[in-house]
Parts: structure tokens; sequence; C-alpha cells
């Protein structure tokens, strides 16, 4: 990847994919806007990318805010120049013992944030002649009649991440990609503590994988969707056990009907 490359990866001051998205990133060159409510996590993912040699700036945003969204984007253009590359990571924190009550901000972070940062990026990568966005949904927001997950407003934004992304595949004959992963489980520091505490009767009961995924491999492809050129307006769907694959185009998004 070029190395004159600028990414801004929201959500990356936890320990988990969006910290490994940004490393992984900055290792291949880039220039990386790291960007969390959390300001010690985010001066530590910069700190660690710092370390090993990348280049790392930290900005505070509250992604539920869009004035602050606005700022982010206008401070990678003003650190760096521009901005090539957009991952929309940032999720608000997940509530199951109240799946009601906080619905405006799941809403808020998850979808309307990346929606707004989406659209000021592609401003940005339009003085550019091209970029890439990638989007983090889920697989709890595919299928119908199946468990998903236990905050409906989760689903909700995710499902949106979706479709948004295929509705702006036609960006491609400007340069600008966009693309979504949707991935099972993930292995981030809450995750783990969370399935570490279950019993193995617990965890069939409550559908938790074998196999969970690692962020490094969710950086992997991410990176995968943010530089091959010739996938845009595409849908990549990790369910955990199972190789990554894409949604076929023109799919109806349903096997069958009743």
């Amino acid at each position: 990847m070029n190395e004159q490359k600028i990414a801004i990866i929201t959500g990356s001051g936890g320990g988990g994919s969006g910290r490994a998205i940004a490393r992984r990133f900055a290792r291949e060159g880039a220039s990386v806007v790291v960007t969390d409510i959390d300001d010690a996590g985010g001066r530590e993912t910069m700190r660690l990318i710092q370390a090993e040699g990348g280049r790392a700036s930290f900005f505070r945003a509250d992604l539920g805010v869009q004035q602050q969204v606005r700022e982010l984007l206008a401070f990678a253009e003003e650190t760096y120049g521009g901005l090539d590359i957009l991952v929309n990571n940032a999720s608000f924190p997940y509530h199951p013992e109240a799946p009601f009550e906080y619905w405006i901000e799941t809403i808020e972070v998850d979808l309307l944030a990346a929606v707004l940062a989406s659209r000021l990026a592609i401003d940005l990568m339009r003085k550019r002649a091209g970029g890439a966005i990638v989007s983090i949904s889920s697989t709890s927001a595919l299928g119908h009649g199946r468990e998903h997950a236990q905050v409906p407003a989760f689903d909700v934004a995710k499902a949106g991440l979706i479709r948004f992304t295929t509705a702006l595949g036609r960006l491609a004959q400007e340069g600008i990609r966009v693309n979504c992963l949707v991935p099972g489980w993930i292995a981030s520091p809450q995750v783990r503590e969370y399935v570490d505490s279950l019993t193995p009767e617990q965890r069939k009961a409550r559908g938790v994988p074998d196999v969970i995924l690692e962020p490094d491999e969710i950086a992997d492809a991410v990176f995968q969707l943010a530089t091959d050129e010739t996938l845009a307006g595409r849908v990549m769907v990790w369910r955990n056990g199972h190789p990554r694959r894409l949604i076929a185009q023109g799919d109806q998004g349903y096997a069958g009907l009743e």
C-alpha cells in the first residue's frame, strides 16, 4: 500500500479489532487517525503504532455527536492533508440487560455516525480522486427468524450498514470503493471475559461458537476490502468456523418465499 495513504479508524481505542485494524494499516505504511471516546485507550493505540515505527495521531470523538464527527474528519485533513481510507468500526456499548433503553444512542453511533462520516469522507476522497470506506456490521443482522442479538437496535443499525454499503457501490465510478465486513463473534477482551465465565453447557445453551474470530483476522479482512480494487459495494460475511465469503451480486437477501 502507498505509504502516503491516510486512514481514520473509528472505535480504535479498545483492545479489540479496532486497535488491530489501526495497527495493521500503520504497518502497511498508512498515517492513521485513531479515534475513540476512551482517551487512555486511544493514546495507547497511538503509542503502540508509534513504537512499531508507524505514524499515528489520536483524536477523541464521541461519534454520537454530529459536530464531533465533523471535527474528526477536519482533523484528518488538517493533520495529514486529506483522507484515503475510512473504517467505520465504532459501536455503542452493548446492553443486553436493557435492550430497549438505548435505541437512539445505538442507532446514532452504529449507523448515523457511519453515514455522516462516510458522507464527509467522500468529499475528501473526491479531492484525491479516490478512496475506500469499510463498515463493520454483524452476522446477527442477517437472516429472518433466526436468533439475533439481544439488543434489537444493534441489529437494526448493523443491517442498515449493509444496505448503505450496497447503495454506494455506484461510487466506484469515481474511484471510491465502499464495502462492508459482516463478522460473527470477535474475541475482544469483553467477549473473551464473557466466554471464559461460562461453563461448556452454558456456552452451548447461549449459542457461543466453538471458534471465535481473532482481532488480527478481522484486520486482515478489513485490509482486503480496503485495498482490493476489484471490490466495490460488496458485503463479506464471515461466520464463526467458516471461511469469509462475499454475498453474490444481485442476491435477493433470502433463500425463498413461503
